[in-house]
């Protein structure tokens, strides 16, 4: 099928079940997945002396992906962080394990100990992909359910523009041009999408002001606040949809960053 578009499977429901906890503890694959996981040692020194190491594994390379073999996979993972601080690396690493299940309780309980301990830097530090893995951890393991809930929205927020990103790389939209005479026409006029929504008025719209408030209004003192503030933040600066309108937006007041 080299070239070809593969057809959508099939049916009304889509989404596959998630697997309980029990079922991923008998799973053969998850046995699999976390094998060594015991031989992994706890990185020397505390956060604040990890926060000032480096990592030394050669040229830096992104991960795509995983392979089953744990230190082979935590190998190349360290290879992707080459140069930046032992504590980013130390970070990817609860995730990889907390995602396999490995001592689950005691990664988790150091996952939350290390935001609690380093919020700033790791917001500062970790890019969109990094954030967002932080924030699923969260939403799926954090102790405390409003941490859970906080941390959604970071998930929701940034993997929904990822998939307008994509569609965008898919159908060739970064080579189209805004077309003045549609910004002009948004201003007078209601233009419908599906479902009963309607195509957000660039230049004046007060939507992402709003959502900016809320999202400033988030329960403070917890970690995944600071994440979602933070992702908000990065997404006005990087090349994304939030910050594609705000190049666009001239009116003061119903600015939202």
């Amino acid at each position: 099928m080299s070239g070809a578009v593969r057809p959508p499977r099939s049916g009304a429901g889509m989404a596959r079940r998630r697997k309980s906890r029990f079922e991923q503890f008998f799973s053969l694959n998850q046995h699999r997945r976390r094998r060594g996981a015991a031989g992994v040692a706890v990185p020397e020194g505390d956060f604040a002396e990890l926060k000032h190491k480096i990592v030394e594994a050669g040229a830096p390379a992104q991960t795509r992906g995983s392979v089953k073999d744990l230190r082979e996979h935590l190998d190349n993972l360290r290879r992707e962080f080459s140069g930046r601080s032992e504590l980013e690396y130390e970070h990817a690493r609860l995730i990889v394990l907390i995602r396999r299940g490995a001592d689950l309780a005691g990664n988790v309980a150091r996952f939350e100990a290390l935001w609690a301990a380093e919020t700033d830097f790791l917001c500062d530090s970790l890019n969109l992909r990094w954030l967002v893995s932080a924030t699923d951890t969260f939403a799926d393991h954090a102790t405390d359910p409003l941490d859970r809930s906080i941390a959604l929205t970071g998930s929701v927020l940034v993997n929904t523009v990822k998939m307008a990103e994509s569609e965008r790389y898919l159908t060739h939209g970064a080579d189209a041009e805004v077309d003045p005479a549609r910004v002009e026409h948004l201003q007078t006029e209601l233009v419908p999408l599906p479902d009963g929504l309607s195509v957000f008025t660039v230049g004046t719209d007060d939507t992402l002001r709003n959502l900016r408030w809320r999202i400033d209004a988030l329960p403070a003192g917890h970690s995944p606040t600071a994440i979602v503030q933070t992702m908000f933040a990065r997404l006005q600066e990087v090349d994304s949809v939030f910050a594609r309108f705000r190049a666009l937006h001239w009116r003061d007041r119903t600015g939202w960053w």
